[in-house]
């Protein structure tokens, strides 16, 4: 990513965007559809606008901040950024100590994120565009887990979409219910006929670095714990079938689930899967720098069998320091017998460029 510099002519730098009303006024903000995109290089140059005072642009992953200039003496504050080919990217303005949603974007994340995407991005079905006031649907029915094997008490939501069916296990499931609505992506999948009924349950995490390594506390307590009370809650489900779906450690989990408790699991999928993971690579420099494909490459290596299981893998094709990790451990997890598809998304690390690939591989691991 490379800031685009100021025009040395004084010239209004919005024309090129389509923005030919003076900067700052009324019909200047009335005509304002963020971000504006322009061909470049190969790829695009793309216009964010922010009314107010001075921040800073912040995306979810694909770039450093870039800090919003004022026009002339205006209120109008900007940021012309380069993006390559095919991207989809969260982003929000930090202003004054706050994160805001940009309010000229109706495609929104939550109420203080939005989503850009270049105009060669695949479209993403299903998904509606919801803005920063809407609120996504939630599911009825509610599950009070106290569980003894991780300690503490979360929410569990659980959805049967179109009437339910196999289990669909979704990790960081918060983020599924209040980010991105998932309840409402697969409602309108099912009825497509894209995707056959599913029961959906949204798992939240409390602490991702300690339940989403490669430890069996969490996989146990789902076995143990979830599981049955999902199964009275009353809900349409089929237990005998559990398609986990993760990302990022998510995914790491997933994969880890399909190792170590190969009765639970049927199949996975895996978004940016985090393989190159190690016991204390966290905490390292770059955590990406240590043995390629990680502990469960390892463990592949060593002769882990997954005959019967379907595994979906996607990773962002801008996430570049990802892709050797990611590459070692799907042909690994095909020579251990899973039934595996590969796939890469046009995203970095981002849930943004995920939620299509969610909806795609969890249709293609229920085979």
């Amino acid at each position: 990513m490379r800031p685009v510099t100021e025009r040395a002519d004084g010239e209004s730098p919005f024309t090129a965007f389509g923005l030919a009303e003076r900067p700052g006024s009324d019909a200047f903000w009335a005509a304002v559809r963020a971000p504006a995109t322009v061909a470049a290089d190969g790829g695009w140059r793309a216009l964010f606008l922010w009314r107010g005072s001075e921040g800073v642009l912040d995306f979810e992953s694909w770039s450093p901040p870039v800090p919003l200039r004022r026009w002339a003496d205006t209120d109008c504050w900007y940021a012309e950024v380069r993006m390559p080919a095919r991207l989809r990217v969260t982003y929000r303005f930090l202003v004054e100590g706050a994160a805001h949603a940009d309010p000229f974007n109706p495609v929104g994340a939550g109420a203080d994120r939005s989503i850009a995407a270049t105009p060669d991005a695949p479209a993403q079905p299903h998904w509606p565009a919801l803005g920063p006031d809407d609120v996504p649907p939630l599911p009825r029915t509610r599950i009070r887990w106290s569980s003894d094997r991780l300690g503490g008490r979360r929410t569990v939501r659980v959805h049967p979409a179109g009437g339910g069916g196999p289990l669909v296990l979704l990790l960081d499931g918060d983020d599924w219910l209040y980010l991105h609505p998932a309840v409402t992506a697969f409602d309108a999948a099912v009825a497509a006929g894209e995707l056959p009924p599913v029961t959906l349950v949204f798992l939240p995490a409390k602490d991702r670095e300690a339940e989403f390594g490669c430890r069996p506390e969490l996989w146990e307590a789902v076995r143990d714990e979830l599981l049955p009370l999902v199964a009275d809650a009353g809900v349409a489900a089929d237990p005998e079938r559990l398609v986990v779906a993760g990302q990022s450690l998510g995914g790491l989990s997933a994969l880890y689930a399909a190792l170590e408790f190969p009765g639970l699991v049927s199949g996975i999928a895996c978004q940016s899967g985090s393989f190159w993971w190690s016991p204390g690579a966290g905490g390292l420099p770059d955590p990406l720098a240590g043995p390629v494909g990680g502990v469960l490459a390892e463990r592949l290596r060593a002769g882990a069998g997954l005959s019967g299981l379907r595994c979906a893998f996607d990773v962002g094709e801008h996430e570049t320091a990802m892709l050797p990790h990611c590459e070692v451990v799907e042909a690994l997890t095909e020579r251990a017998g899973a039934t595996v598809r590969v796939s890469r998304s046009a995203s970095d690390h981002d849930r943004a460029g995920w939620r299509h690939a969610l909806l795609r591989d969890v249709a293609w691991a229920l085979g």
